[in-house]
């Protein structure tokens, strides 16, 4: 079945873009297919879509051969439009209404999965952030972000964009640069530049720590990025200069200069001594 224009679509539903969430429609077919081969194969998967709008991203993921696409949408005026497309494909989209962001996207969908999706700019990271310790229940994350947001994923030591959400991001995944997307290319358009990232798990944690050590002692040590660890790591008590000592991490250093691997071991000292 022939699909109407996105832009007729959304002139039809009365859909014009809402900046309070963060929606920027994305009207190139090409655009919306590169982002879904981006995902790699999606045979036998869920394929989960966050924000679909009037669904031009959600188009492309019905094209491939993922086993079902389930999107949730918070925006009620675009649960017309999704209904209409999701009857030209029966039985493979699925619409949820609701905040993704209190949706328990594990509950209510069957793995394999993997989440594609062009996230709105206003929670994306926040989205992103809950997502990341989920490697057992997640086999890949393609998104859009703003690309200030997107560099901070992939960023290496010594570079103005490495930090906690770097460190937290790499220390279980890995993460592809894959191409940026010009403002011009949605409406209306965006303040800033988007890109397209692709986190693939690794087979084993670049080293070993738990999620709730490594936050703690990123959250610390990048707080104040600038200063040397011995002193930005004092917000964590007492014990800094001990396990800064144990791993033999410079208490000279700055948290720029440091690692996955490295911060895997401070966040296995804070542990040993926070049980």
């Amino acid at each position: 079945m022939r699909l109407p224009p996105l832009r007729e679509v959304i002139a039809r539903h009365g859909l014009a873009a809402r900046k309070g969430l963060g929606q920027h429609f994305l009207f190139d077919e090409n655009l919306t297919r590169r982002i879904v081969r981006g995902a790699g194969t999606l045979a036998g998967h869920t394929a989960i879509e966050i924000g679909p709008g009037p669904g031009g991203l959600t188009r492309a993921l019905l094209e491939s051969d993922a086993r079902e696409v389930v999107a949730i949408e918070i925006d009620t005026r675009c649960l017309g439009a999704l209904a209409e497309l999701a009857a030209t494909a029966p039985g493979r989209l699925r619409v949820i209404e609701g905040d993704a962001l209190s949706v328990d996207l594990f509950a209510i969908t069957e793995g394999p999965r993997k989440i594609v999706a062009n996230l709105p700019y206003n929670v994306g990271t926040r989205l992103l952030v809950g997502w990341l310790p989920r490697t057992d229940a997640l086999a890949g994350i393609t998104v859009m972000l703003q690309k200030e947001v997107a560099e901070r994923l992939y960023a290496v030591p010594r570079t103005k964009a490495y930090g906690r959400l770097s460190i937290m991001a790499q220390w279980r995944w890995r993460v592809r640069r894959l191409f940026d997307v010009p403002r011009q290319a949605f409406v209306p358009p965006p303040n800033v530049t988007s890109a397209v990232v692709g986190l693939e798990p690794l087979p084993a944690p670049a080293a070993e720590a738990d999620w709730e050590a490594l936050q703690t002692v990123t959250a610390a040590a990048f707080n104040q990025r600038r200063k040397m660890l011995r002193s930005s790591l004092k917000a964590l008590g007492p014990h800094a200069d001990r396990f800064l000592e144990q791993t033999g991490i410079r208490g000279e250093a700055r948290a720029e200069e440091l690692d996955v691997v490295a911060f895997c071991a401070l966040a296995r000292a804070w542990r040993e001594v926070n049980p």
